[in-house]
């Protein structure tokens, strides 16, 4: 290996990093978004710090046309999860798309279900807040990454 091919090396392995800090926060957004489906179907979830997770799981706003939007959720972190393996696999542009341009729409979402806690429905489920600090922090990941692509072309 020559020197020049260093900087290169060293700077794929950070990419690698970064996108696999990416896989952690979608896996634990994945996780996260099973128990909340779990929960729903049971029609029971335990709250530990907060006691407005049952009004906020069993509120007319926690569907979209009779899908739980828990089980919506558990999809897109699986859906992000699954294209940022295959990025860091074998650098899919297409992969690089959703992982690029999802979550930003991800935020945006959650930004919507975090007023509907806080201002209709009067309830707060600690777990739906962790789902949006995951989403939020996909999201600066994302524009992070856009950023950087900008910056290289």
């Amino acid at each position: 290996m020559t020197n020049s091919d260093k900087p290169l090396e060293t700077s794929f392995q950070n990419s690698n990093k970064f996108f696999f800090a990416v896989a952690g926060l979608a896996l634990v957004g994945f996780l996260d978004a099973i128990y909340l489906t779990v929960s729903h179907f049971t029609g029971h979830i335990a709250c530990s710090l907060i006691s407005g997770c049952q009004e906020v799981l069993t509120s007319q706003y926690s569907q979209i046309l009779g899908i739980p939007l828990a089980l919506l959720g558990a999809l897109y972190y699986f859906f992000i999860l699954i294209n940022t393996l295959l990025y860091i696999d074998n650098q899919n542009k297409w992969s690089k798309l959703v992982i690029l341009y999802l979550p930003i729409g991800g935020f945006i979402f959650s930004l919507y279900l975090i007023y509907l806690m806080f201002f209709v429905i009067n309830a707060l489920c600690q777990y739906c807040l962790l789902s949006a600090l995951t989403s939020t922090l996909l999201a600066i990941a994302s524009l992070t990454l856009i950023r950087k692509n900008k910056l290289i072309k």
